[in-house]
């Protein structure tokens, strides 16, 4: 095996860390990549009480698990987003507060200046998540977008998350964002404005996941070759999408994942459309060696059957690459 395989618990909060990291071995994972809600890491705790960080460490230890990132996407999204009250529901109430829009994205601003120290005293370098995005609902320009308003969407997105990178940069910790619907990127021409927008400084990066970017007709093994040096964390997810027209398209209808009316849906790594032979030998030829982090989603299948079927099937599939040419044996 070349890498590590971890397993993201964003999907699995609903359970203690402790519980999590016991099926996590089971499932046949080596680590796992916490996300900050739930019981799983809590950036306040890790702040206040010098003794928190240990605690996570001693629960994946006693589990034989490791830890490499840390992801933080729900205070992010808020950061950038225009708040309304679905903000609510995924934010922690003192990120929310009374839920003015102006004070929810400067509170979300500190949370995720707070991720990047809570990450350092963790002694992991990587936090993962999305920053929101003012001009995501200018995606389908009608109408017609004004001139400037897209320019003047990456220029607050630069405006409200330098201030958080200069903090990750004290923090020695990078930030991945994963390219995503509704965010400042999402494909390859977004991400590149993105990074122009904020002076292509170190500290930001991406969050690889091929899952929202298949579905959209995005090359996603040109994305890990094109963003070589940026690629900070990569997430193994899958997507499924049809190859004949159906009732609702990529849009998605208004209806919810595991319709089968829907063009597109997330399935079970392996399972869906996504090559991920590919992915493996693009990130073999940038020299990423970082762990593959599954964020499993599948409203069709167990999501215990799911995330051991996963990591069974990225064992078998990673590989070192080569270090010699196949045919070395004929040079003089």
């Amino acid at each position: 095996m070349a890498r590590p395989i971890t397993l993201f618990t964003g999907q699995w909060a609903d359970l203690p860390l402790e519980t999590m990291a016991e099926k996590a071995k089971q499932f046949g994972y080596d680590g796992l990549e916490l996300a900050c809600w739930g019981d799983h890491f809590d950036v306040e705790q890790a702040l206040e009480d010098d003794g928190y960080c240990q605690t996570r460490w001693d629960i994946l230890e006693k589990h034989g698990l490791k830890c490499f990132a840390i992801s933080n996407h729900l205070a992010g999204q808020a950061v950038c987003d225009r708040i309304d009250a679905r903000h609510e529901q995924i934010l922690p109430p003192r990120v929310w507060g009374d839920g003015d829009p102006d004070g929810v994205q400067e509170r979300a601003a500190e949370e995720m200046k707070n991720t990047a120290r809570a990450a350092a005293k963790l002694g992991v370098d990587v936090v993962c998540g999305f920053t929101g995005s003012r001009i995501w609902p200018l995606a389908y320009s009608f109408p017609p977008n004004l001139p400037n308003q897209i320019e003047a969407g990456y220029q607050d997105f630069a405006d409200r998350w330098n201030p958080i990178l200069d903090v990750f940069d004290e923090a020695g910790v990078k930030f991945g964002l994963e390219v995503h619907p509704t965010e400042i990127a999402f494909d390859i021409v977004s991400a590149e404005k993105a990074l122009e927008a904020v002076g292509r400084r170190e500290a930001f990066g991406f969050n690889y996941d091929p899952s929202h970017l298949g579905y959209q007709g995005v090359d996603y093994t040109l994305f890990i070759r094109r963003f070589a040096d940026r690629i900070y964390h990569a997430h193994m997810k899958d997507v499924w999408w049809s190859p004949t027209p159906k009732e609702a398209g990529v849009f998605g209808g208004h209806i919810d994942f595991g319709d089968s009316r829907r063009f597109w849906d997330f399935r079970s790594i392996g399972r869906g459309s996504i090559d991920f032979e590919e992915i493996i030998r693009a990130l073999n030829e940038i020299g990423h060696d970082g762990p593959l982090s599954v964020e499993w989603e599948d409203s069709g299948m167990d999501r215990e059957h799911g995330a051991a079927e996963a990591a069974a099937f990225l064992k078998r599939l990673d590989f070192e690459p080569s270090a010699i040419a196949f045919d070395a044996q004929f040079a003089e």
